[in-house]
């Protein structure tokens, strides 16, 4: 498997995916807020107890230099229009079916979702990491998020994606254990 920097991808006039970096932190940091609890379901890391942006920026940092490694990768969702963020999607080494080269996952801020934001950047994240050389993505979904269900169903239908129950797993969220179901979409053929 080949590695190579993020990179910005322009989805289209409204969204442009941009590689997630310190530089993010202040904007990061109010939509996070702004979308909690719900973002703790992208998030589970993330200790409500402990200082929030001193957590987002260690994952910033983190992220950006891995991303330029091309260890990880991930980018913020702006409206190139404003500049505001509207949130995070990335992919990363935390797995749990065998199958699987990289973990999917996202978040859309509050005041942007039912937008087709989720929808959008999930193909175009799919489609960039399929360039580089054929894969297998996973991506988890709470069965109680109807609206993640809904995001991860229209993915898997089109992109041809399957089930892996052999994948769920249970992610504790907020202090609840919670299992999330595992879906494997192949990309790059």
């Amino acid at each position: 498997m080949s590695r190579r920097p993020t990179v910005s991808i322009r989805v289209d006039e409204r969204l442009v995916l941009r590689p997630a970096a310190l530089k993010n932190l202040e904007d990061l940091t109010e939509a996070f807020l702004e979308t909690w609890p719900e973002v703790s379901r992208a998030m589970p890391w993330i200790n409500p107890d402990k200082d929030v942006e001193g957590q987002l920026s260690d994952f910033l940092d983190e992220a950006e230099r891995m991303g330029r490694a091309g260890l990880l990768h991930h980018w913020v969702m702006v409206d190139p229009q404003s500049d505001r963020l509207m949130g995070l999607i990335g992919f990363d080494r935390v797995t749990r079916s065998n199958k699987s080269d990289w973990n999917l996952g996202y978040w859309v801020r509050s005041l942007d979702q039912r937008r087709g934001i989720a929808r959008k950047s999930i193909d175009a994240v799919l489609r960039w990491i399929g360039e580089g050389s054929q894969m297998v993505i996973e991506v988890k979904v709470d069965p109680n998020n109807k609206a993640g269900v809904t995001t991860v169903r229209r993915a898997l239908r089109d992109w041809g994606g399957v089930r892996a129950p052999e994948g769920d797993a249970s992610i504790t969220v907020a202090g609840l254990r919670t299992m999330h179901h595992c879906h494997l979409i192949e990309v790059g053929i």
